[in-house]
């Protein structure tokens, strides 16, 4: 059985709407509705009334076993997370991800635990909580601080925020920029299933009052897709300062934001995770952060 099917289905059951239950799982609601009706035509029973939402007498029969077999699969990650044989550290890294930082924090941890190997993992925008909540990665270098009770975060950067233009744009001769310059701004667009924390962060979402931020057609979830489609003339991205130094890229113009707030690069990791490999990777990345942080350009 599809155990996507099952987690879809105990969120709209606790949920009670198939919308918040999409916007929890880091879902599309079209996708989380195909997995109920897939689980439906599995089990050969209607789970769930459409009309209000709620659980049908097989629904409430079946909402226990799907709890138990998920739980069965949680403790069975642990154990195997907590295995010895288990020597490979899995590191998220969205975009430039804590600059300098974290070729360093890697470094030091391979120095300190040569025993554990390192897999680097490129995460997407839409993927800043999502790669961790699926343990598809250990820990993660993403933007902003996820604010989620599952998460762990330790802030690493405060960098200055820029946007990235194309070249060919007037506003490209500008040595710096003011908020009201940038907010109407044809933003490049990002898939409707984005975390709305990472959305509000690209489009300066506290500047603009609750106003809906301008929206180019071309859409992108990772740093090529930004400038390939800055550089066409299509739309504007923003970033942190560092973001420039790793992505010079022809037809593109980075300027600064002057009077937007500053903003953090994290590591992020799970709040329940007992890994040692995890937890050292914490702590040393957190003491480069102290002390490495100034003298990296980070600050």
């Amino acid at each position: 059985m599809d155990l996507r099917r099952l987690t879809s289905f105990l969120a709209v059951a606790e949920e009670g709407h198939f919308g918040k239950a999409a916007e929890r799982l880091f879902r599309s609601p079209a996708s989380v509705t195909a997995h109920i009706k897939q689980l439906e035509r599995d089990l050969g029973a209607q789970l769930l009334d459409r009309a209000p939402v709620r659980l049908t007498p097989a629904g409430e029969r079946f909402v226990g076993h799907a709890r138990s077999l998920l739980a069965a699969l949680d403790a069975a990650i642990e154990d195997v997370a907590e295995a010895p044989s288990e020597r490979t550290l899995r590191v998220g890294v969205m975009s430039n991800g804590s600059a300098e930082l974290t070729p360093a924090a890697v470094q030091a941890f391979q120095r300190a635990c040569p025993e554990v190997s390192v897999e680097f993992v490129a995460l997407d925008f839409t993927e800043h909580v999502s790669a961790l909540v699926q343990h598809r990665v250990d820990v993660a270098f993403v933007r902003p601080a996820p604010e989620d009770e599952r998460i762990a975060v330790d802030v690493v950067t405060t960098e200055r925020r820029i946007i990235v233009v194309p070249a060919s744009w007037e506003l490209a001769d500008a040595p710096a920029v003011r908020l009201d310059d940038v907010l109407e701004l044809p933003f490049i667009s990002l898939p409707e299933h984005t975390p709305r924390q990472f959305s509000d962060y690209l489009y300066f979402a506290d500047a603009l009052g609750g106003l809906s931020p301008n929206r180019s057609r071309s859409h992108a979830v990772t740093p090529h897709e930004v400038l390939t489609t800055a550089a066409a003339g299509r739309g504007a991205g923003s970033a942190l300062e560092s973001f420039q130094r790793y992505y010079p890229w022809p037809g593109t113009v980075c300027i600064p934001v002057i009077d937007a707030p500053p903003d953090h690069s994290v590591l992020a990791t799970r709040a329940d995770d007992r890994n040692p490999a995890v937890r050292k990777f914490r702590s040393l990345t957190t003491s480069l952060a102290r002390d490495l942080g100034p003298r990296l350009r980070l600050a």
